[in-house]
């Protein structure tokens, strides 16, 4: 008999804390009164999965997109029916890979800007990886919602894949003095909010606490999968 309920495949290891920390965030936002009343949720957490943002720029002919493909028809084969991707680089490949599969994917990207237009933004910084804007994925989006946008400075831009890959990545806390220089350059270019568009900068609200200025897109998946997936968020 086929399950009535939904249930949640989550394409992760992208990387793996992230995906960690979106499936606590899930469990610590469902209202639960017991095991039952949570998302029935499987998990690929293919770490080996070759860098997405060395791809995107060019430096690495190793494309995510075929070992992408399989884990989300693995997902899809062990019953999920709709996914989720804990990883803005990774959506880079959004388009292709949701025309390969039989269950739709729910967009972090769009999901995130339509959240801060939303929220009143008419200007978004972007605060991600440089493969995801070298690709312009939240740039784009951002035309299509109709909302203006600002990008660091490329020696900023190095500093934050440098918190990201150097620090973050390694299990080390993120140097929060140049961070925060980062997100003043952006506040400084009339940006309202900025968007944590990196699953490892999610990290730096979870440890070290941001202000309101700063929306977290690992948030934003996750209340918007709960509402997908039929559950009433708490504690957003």
């Amino acid at each position: 008999m086929q399950n009535e309920h939904p249930v949640l495949g989550i394409l992760g290891g992208l990387g793996p804390m992230s995906t960690v920390y979106f499936y606590q965030m899930l469990t610590e936002h469902t209202p639960a009164q017991c095991d039952q009343d949570h998302l029935d949720i499987v998990i690929s957490s293919r770490a080996s999965t070759p860098d997405r943002t060395a791809y995107i720029l060019g430096e690495s002919e190793d494309d995510p997109f075929a070992q992408m493909e399989r884990d989300a028809e693995m997902l899809v084969k062990y019953g999920a029916t709709i996914l989720a991707i804990p990883c803005n680089t990774a959506h880079y490949f959004y388009d292709r890979l949701a025309r390969s599969l039989p269950v739709p994917i729910l967009n972090m990207v769009r999901l995130t800007v339509q959240h801060a237009k939303a929220q009143g933004c008419t200007r978004l910084g972007i605060l991600a990886t440089s493969g995801t804007v070298g690709s312009c994925t939240y740039q784009r989006m951002c035309r299509a919602e109709g909302i203006d946008f600002a990008i660091p400075s490329l020696p900023r831009q190095t500093q934050l894949m440098n918190i990201i890959y150097d620090q973050i990545k390694k299990g080390q806390r993120a140097d929060m003095k140049i961070f925060m220089e980062i997100a003043a350059e952006l506040r400084a270019a009339g940006c309202e909010k900025a968007v944590l568009g990196c699953t490892e900068l999610s990290l730096i609200k979870r440890d070290e606490g941001l202000d309101s200025f700063f929306i977290d897109s690992t948030e934003v998946l996750a209340e918007e999968t709960l509402l997908a997936c039929g559950k009433t968020p708490i504690g957003f």
